[in-house]
């Protein structure tokens, strides 16, 4: 790369196509974010694909991105979805989100398993440089065996500008707000089962749909609180911040979160959150919220129920931390340490 001229580097962008959740969130922070740093950042994508059905990802990742990352002449390429290909004709630079497909995915078929787990753990090992979103994920990714600690760096996703910037209108009827897919490591069943203890609050559950709420649709009807949830699937983004907007509060009971953008967005936006004290959470709620065990239905019923009795307490201390979580979780902080992971690669012989 001649002196002076802008690093140009492909980003593996095509998890931002269709039903974006919290890597395609990642990817429409990150681009812009990168460009208004001074990196000529490339999207690699395709408008025809369907990322979300298992042969079509294993063609883009394996076929279609280094077909793309090859004709843009680019001096890295960078794998920010989770998966990498077998064969590279540049450098790569890998982002690895979690390592969830090794220990928490059991229920998934045994083909998906081998190709998100065991064969992307071997792609990542021969990457230049590898990102992660937490220190958490770093040391789950570590403990694998096989990487150099000083090549692995932790680089925190950014929240977006959008719910920063949003303003808080309280519902006067209380709700709970749970933002993301709707799958087992998610754990709903735990606050459905709390929501039992906590009269007159509703629970709104938003992201795609799995064949696990259909699990979480028995248990509310079997605790007599189905009446008080509503699955309202994927949403906009205008929809998403105007329910951040009128929440009372985020509830994130994950068992297993290589990020929990969810935390990190309740903060950025100002609202009160109760998250389970598993993997990254605590890491991310960093003192600003409630973390209870998620397996424990009757701690959280006291933290919901405690904090609907001490709202207006509840909302000043979401107030008062807002401004120090989108300091933390700046999309300009996340890309210069990205870009300087970057020039750490292409400086490897």
């Amino acid at each position: 790369m001649p002196d002076g001229a802008a690093l140009r580097v492909g980003i593996d962008a095509q998890l931002a196509r269709g039903s974006a959740t919290g890597i395609g969130e990642y990817l429409a922070g990150l681009i812009p974010a990168l460009r208004g740093a001074g990196v000529e950042a490339v999207a690699l994508d395709s408008a025809r694909l369907d990322p979300w059905r298992f042969d079509r990802r294993v063609l883009w990742d394996q076929v279609l991105l280094p077909i793309r990352a090859a004709a843009a002449r680019i001096d890295l390429v960078h794998c920010a979805a989770g998966t990498m290909p077998l064969l590279r004709t540049v450098p790569a630079v890998a982002t690895v989100h979690d390592v969830a497909w090794l220990h928490v995915q059991q229920h998934a078929r045994p083909y998906a398993r081998a190709y998100f787990g065991s064969f992307q753990l071997a792609r990542y090992r021969s990457a230049a440089r590898i990102m992660v979103d937490s220190s958490f994920s770093r040391a789950q990714l570590l403990e694998l065996g096989g990487f150099d600690a000083g090549k692995v760096s932790v680089v925190y996703p950014g929240v977006a500008a959008d719910v920063a910037a949003i303003e808080r209108l309280p519902d006067a009827e209380p709700f709970a707000l749970a933002v993301g897919t709707v799958e087992k490591r998610k754990n709903l069943e735990v606050v459905i089962e709390a929501l039992a203890g906590v009269p007159g609050l509703r629970l709104v559950v938003v992201g795609p749909a799995t064949p696990y709420q259909e699990l979480c649709v028995r248990l509310a009807a079997e605790r007599g609180v189905a009446e008080r949830i509503e699955f309202r699937g994927y949403v906009s983004r205008g929809e998403l911040r105007d329910l951040y907007a009128r929440a009372t509060v985020v509830v994130v009971p994950s068992r297993y979160e290589g990020f929990g953008y969810a935390v990190a967005q309740a903060r950025c936006a100002g609202v009160p959150f109760v998250a389970a004290n598993s993997s990254s959470l605590p890491e991310v709620a960093d003192d600003a919220g409630p973390v209870v065990s998620p397996d424990d239905a009757e701690a959280w019923a006291a933290a919901l129920g405690g904090l609907l009795e001490g709202r207006a307490a509840a909302e000043a201390r979401a107030s008062g931390d807002r401004s120090a979580a989108i300091l933390r979780f700046a999309w300009s902080t996340a890309a210069a340490r990205v870009a300087a992971v970057y020039e750490a690669a292409l400086a490897e012989p």
